[in-house]
């Protein structure tokens, strides 16, 4: 059976769903970030997509995917913030009705973006993985369908139109690393390079408060933790997921962890050598560089700057104000 979720022409399809609403996002080069890392590092900055993060890609590549009658019923999500976020604003777009379900004290800055952009938000669940258990009861009481942040293939065909720009953008690319989360941007980076510049390794990186699919891939089966305890709350995920797990162990060249620290650092220096702001998400390819950099001295390295939804209590804490 073949590891790959989707083909590159998902990948093109998805691109023509979206581009009447999202133009491609920069992909930068910094001088100051170079000598810090040791590489030629280029910064794809979807942070700058409408609710700040990669997963408005995803939403609007899922909504615009379904059936009518799918549409006029509505979806449900279970999210930490930024897939929450992306389908309230896809949905507004489109004129689908949107409900999100997230964990109890999830980040309340999150949280009221997501009503603001026009979803009905249930908080409910210890974790991400029990506010999906919550959301999977609503479709069956409400008819829902169901708008995973991961395994949903039209999800994973958005995610990777990141890298199809990258690619596009960057005529000369060693390597990409990417944060994994549930695996979308980094399956999307393996299913893109295949397909356009093969000689391109992916790396992967996941929150080491977080690891379950970092130890599931070097383990070579899946293994689900009980805790994913991190403040990279777009990491923080217990289980790896089907369509996404065979692919991460196919394509990756190497998968790493980042400490906290590693995560926070990252964050620093993202705003001191681009002036941009980033979650612990959105710099974890940045931490993954730096744990990788020996290996990748020298080269030109992509890392995708994949949302900056940090809170203010949570940024006073990385920066130390």
């Amino acid at each position: 059976m073949s590891p790959w979720p989707i083909t590159w022409e998902d990948v093109v399809a998805a691109r023509a769903r979206i581009a009447p609403y999202l133009q491609p996002t920069p992909l930068r080069h910094y001088a100051a970030l170079d000598a810090e890392v040791g590489a030629r590092v280029l910064v794809k900055h979807d942070n700058h997509l409408p609710t700040n993060a990669f997963k408005a890609r995803n939403a609007l590549a899922l909504l615009t995917a379904l059936p009518e009658d799918a549409r006029a019923r509505g979806v449900v999500a279970a999210t930490r913030g930024n897939h929450g976020q992306g389908l309230a604003w896809a949905g507004g777009l489109l004129g689908v009705p949107v409900t999100i379900c997230v964990p109890v004290g999830n980040n309340p800055e999150k949280n009221a973006a997501i009503v603001g952009f026009g979803a009905e938000l249930i908080e409910a669940g210890a974790d991400y993985d029990s506010a999906v258990d919550v959301a999977r009861r609503l479709v069956d009481e409400r008819g829902l369908t169901m708008a995973h942040s991961t395994n949903d293939r039209a999800v994973i065909a958005g995610a990777a139109t990141i890298t199809a720009e990258i690619l596009e953008q960057a005529p000369h690319l060693d390597a990409i690393v990417v944060a994994v989360g549930g695996g979308s941007q980094a399956v999307g980076a393996v299913i893109a390079t295949r397909a356009r510049r093969p000689g391109c390794l992916v790396f992967g990186v996941q929150a080491a408060q977080a690891s379950a699919i970092h130890d599931s891939w070097h383990a070579g089966k899946p293994v689900t933790r009980d805790r994913a305890d991190t403040f990279a709350d777009g990491l923080a995920t217990r289980q790896t997921y089907e369509l996404t797990f065979e692919a991460l162990r196919a394509g990756l060249t190497d998968f790493v962890l980042a400490s906290e620290d590693e995560l926070a650092a990252a964050v620093r220096m993202l705003i001191r050598t681009t002036h941009n702001l980033a979650e612990g998400a959105g710099a974890a390819g940045l931490a993954g560089l730096l744990k990788l950099r020996e290996r990748l001295a020298g080269k030109t390295v992509a890392i995708i700057l994949s949302g900056s939804n940090i809170d203010e209590a949570t940024l006073r804490r990385v920066v130390g104000a």
